[in-house]
């Protein structure tokens, strides 16, 4: 399996160097999100741009990230091109469940907005 890492202060980037994201990737790129997530990660970006096909163990594994990053952090999608990973993301109905944004530019603003959300809401509640 190839992945890239960009690590940065508020967010992970891994980018998936692979065209499918199949039965054979999935459990590996599992292995990855809790790897991360248990190092320390809070925010995650999962840049699919390469990747052209999907399937169940696939959207398996992105529910996972989802499922890791979504109450301590953000877990955001990007670069989503292929029209066959787009439509079964639609079917599928993830796109009602998982952040989902264009371009990686979209993706960096979506986690630090979310962490000012967050900042502000945990002040609000301190306040109260």
């Amino acid at each position: 399996m190839k992945i890239t890492y960009d690590k940065q202060e508020k967010y992970t980037l891994l980018t998936l160097n692979e065209a499918n994201l199949n039965s054979v990737i999935a459990p590996n790129i599992k292995s990855e999100f809790i790897s991360l997530q248990s190092n320390g990660a809070v925010n995650l970006i999962l840049d699919m741009s390469e990747v052209e096909y999907v399937d169940s163990s696939g959207l398996s594994a992105i529910l996972t990230a989802q499922r890791l990053f979504k109450d301590k952090g953000t877990f955001v999608l990007t670069g989503i091109t292929s029209e066959s990973v787009k439509k079964l993301i639609t079917i599928s109905r993830l796109d009602s469940i998982l952040n989902i944004v264009p371009t990686l530019h979209e993706a960096k603003e979506f986690v630090y907005m979310s962490d000012l959300e967050k900042e502000i809401q945990s002040e609000i509640d301190t306040e109260e």
